[in-house]
């Protein structure tokens, strides 16, 4: 093998082709726990109470229970850990994080007219920041069996030698773009060079096994929800409130996988290591809309029920690419094999559309000292869509999470008591995994706490959670399937402060 510089002029180009997977769905169609203190410290258990701005992200109708208006901000430290198992290597990385995660306020208008049943009317706009995406995961470990040649190889056969030689990397699909990496990269081989029409490809990595390997993936950005509420009070005994939510994401993704091996060098070049470039970035805009009621059914049994609808995403991908392969032969210098593109995809626009939501809650109230909630949630994963369906692509995936995403079910426990002006709070969450064999997202359990203090007018709030999620991630979606077992335990510290107008 002649040492191959491959570059190409700095440039984009538009694609119809799509990358989109099981996973990026599933990263817009999970909610995580964020809000005000008092609801993260209470597990998010507000379906059936209400009087919190972030209440109203599980039940609209929560907000016609504010006896006043009320401004809040929230301020969130969050810390990950992720701790990888691969083949027996393990690997801790850790992210920290700081942000506004909460901001909002409600305005309660009284009826005057007393003769009404129609107590009160309250408006009100409220933004949570439904995920941040701040994470630094990094695995490594030998495996005994699969190189990434495997990846490569998946794209390459079946695509004719000629397009690989004659076209530019701009110019293909995503798939065949994979196939031209790893053939200019000199990673795998055409089995007839002689033969333009050649369709089968050879590895031109050693066999044998042992290679080692490391993936390291950091992610940054927030998927935000901007929510407009109007509710209001029936006797004071049933409240009734709707949700107009606009949703909003910002999401850059940057991996690098490396390879080497320590097979015994021949008189021909093979490859003994690489490195291998990916960088994603998401960004768009979507819609939903929830309806809710909570019924006041004594003095101290409060029922809840809400429905949250699906969000429909309009999103866009743009995608680059870069490897480098070193090849090495015996008492022959080392050959370095650069394929880089410096070109951005900017994959056409598609739409994505989450899981609605339903809700049942239940809590009891004794009287001004406290109260205890259960919320009960469920969500069909399956129902997850990228459109247009008409799409073969987008037809084969959507047929593919139907078979391995499933329904799931989330219990939110939460109770408060109140010491005079202190507050006391603690909370419980779990959420089953959207996947049918459980392995590839595991169950979700987190655990809370927290106090508030109220000043008068004035009241802050504290909250301390903890989440812990196990799952299992293969470094590529095919060809080399091998992954990391990873246990990512998820620390956050909020602090909200509270105006009363």
């Amino acid at each position: 093998m002649k040492k191959y510089l491959f570059l190409l002029l700095t440039g984009f180009t538009f694609s119809a082709a799509q990358s989109q997977e099981t996973t990026d769905a599933i990263r817009y169609a999970q909610d995580n726990l964020n809000g005000t203190a008092r609801f993260r410290a209470m597990g998010g258990a507000f379906g059936a109470l209400g009087g919190d701005l972030s209440s109203i992200n599980i039940n609209p109708a929560g907000a016609a229970v504010f006896s006043n208006n009320q401004i809040a901000v929230t301020l969130s430290s969050y810390n990950t850990k992720n701790n990888s198992n691969y083949f027996g290597t393990e690997t801790t990385e850790k992210d920290n994080s700081f942000d506004l995660n909460q901001a909002g306020g409600v305005f309660v208008f009284n009826n005057r007219n007393s003769n009404s049943n129609w107590k009160k009317f309250s408006v009100g706009v409220n933004y949570d920041n439904v995920n941040n995406y701040n994470n630094s995961l990094f695995s490594a470990g030998t495996n005994p069996n699969n190189s990434v040649d495997n990846y490569f190889l998946s794209y390459a056969d079946g695509v004719p030698l000629n397009v690989l030689k004659n076209s530019s990397y701009g110019n293909l699909d995503h798939g065949a773009q994979q196939a031209y990496l790893g053939h200019w990269g000199y990673i795998i081989n055409s089995a007839d060079e002689n033969n333009p029409n050649n369709t089968q490809y050879i590895s031109n990595v050693p066999a044998g096994g042992n290679y080692y390997q490391e993936n390291t993936i950091s992610t940054n950005g927030y998927n935000g929800k901007l929510s407009f509420n109007a509710a209001t009070s029936y006797k004071d005994k049933l409240y009734i409130g709707l949700n107009l939510n606009s949703h909003f994401t910002d999401y850059r993704q940057s991996t690098s996988f490396y390879e080497d091996n320590s097979a015994p060098l021949t008189d021909e070049y093979t490859v003994t290591r690489l490195r291998f470039d990916n960088d994603l970035y998401t960004y768009g805009t979507g819609f939903s809309f929830q309806v809710g009621a909570i019924a006041k059914v004594t003095n101290e049994v409060r029922l809840g029920l809400a429905y949250e609808s699906s969000t429909w995403y309009h999103l866009s991908d743009e995608f680059s690419q870069r490897l480098v392969a070193v090849s090495s032969a015996t008492n022959l210098p080392d050959t370095n094999d650069v394929v880089d593109p410096q070109i951005t995809n900017y994959y056409a626009p598609y739409k994505l559309q989450t899981p609605s939501k339903l809700t049942g809650s239940f809590a009891y109230v004794f009287g001004k000292s406290g109260l205890i909630s259960i919320d009960y949630a469920m969500k069909d994963y399956s129902n997850t869509k990228f459109k247009p369906e008409n799409d073969s692509y987008f037809s084969d995936v959507n047929s593919y999470m139907n078979s391995v995403l499933d329904k799931t079910n989330e219990v939110r426990v939460g109770a408060e008591y109140k010491i005079e002006k202190l507050s006391l709070r603690a909370g419980y969450r779990y959420e089953q995994s959207p996947y049918k064999n459980k392995t590839t997202v595991g169950n979700l359990k987190g655990y809370s706490g927290g106090l508030g203090y109220n000043f008068g007018s004035t009241k802050v709030d504290l909250s301390y959670s903890s989440s812990e999620r196990n799952s299992q991630q293969g470094f590529f979606s095919q060809g080399l399937t091998d992954g990391a077992k990873i246990n990512s335990i998820n620390n956050t510290i909020s602090m909200t402060l509270l105006f009363e107008l």
